[in-house]
């Protein structure tokens, strides 16, 4: 939903929210199942073969934690959800209670996609990714709004109401 303020605009996005922190849960999980199979391996085998498998234990741990970093990585700079107020050269997205203020600068160019944004660098190296506007008209009003562009017709609908 497009709402216009005195210097750009507030608008809600409608999309799925980004995965939480759900892979911890299966990490403390499977961390719980390796931790009780060590310690059973350390009454019931030989010391070399139970620091063997606390010695994998650790391993898969490193990697699961590594795999987990890249992926959030490679997750930012995707915004779905949220609130996004939008000015001349920057937008605040607001994503339950967490604010990420985003300032533009020159070089950066701004890229349409039907409901979709996309920013990127002066290289073409992507910045962000914007998804979950309710109409195209919402993702083109956002691209001027950013671009300085005055808002006219094509860009927006605005409906009068006599209450």
């Amino acid at each position: 939903m497009l709402k216009l303020t005195d210097d750009g605009a507030k608008i809600t996005l409608q999309g799925q929210p980004q995965a939480g922190e759900n892979g911890l849960f299966w990490f403390g999980a499977a961390l719980l199942v390796g931790a009780v199979a060590v310690a059973l391996a350390m009454s019931l085998l030989p010391e070399r073969l139970a620091i063997g498998a606390l010695a994998l234990l650790i391993i898969g741990s490193f990697i699961f934690n590594r795999q987990r970093q890249q992926r959030k990585k490679a997750m930012s700079g995707v915004i779905s959800s949220g609130i996004l107020w939008v000015r001349n050269g920057e937008l605040v997205h607001d994503n339950q209670g967490k604010r990420e203020h985003i300032t533009l600068v020159e070089g950066d160019k701004i890229t349409l996609y039907g409901e979709q944004l996309q920013i990127v660098d002066a290289t073409n190296l992507r910045k962000y990714h914007i998804s979950g506007f309710d109409n195209v008209q919402e993702a083109q009003a956002t691209k001027a709004i950013l671009q300085g562009q005055p808002l006219n017709k094509r860009h927006v609908n605005i409906k009068m109401n006599s209450d």
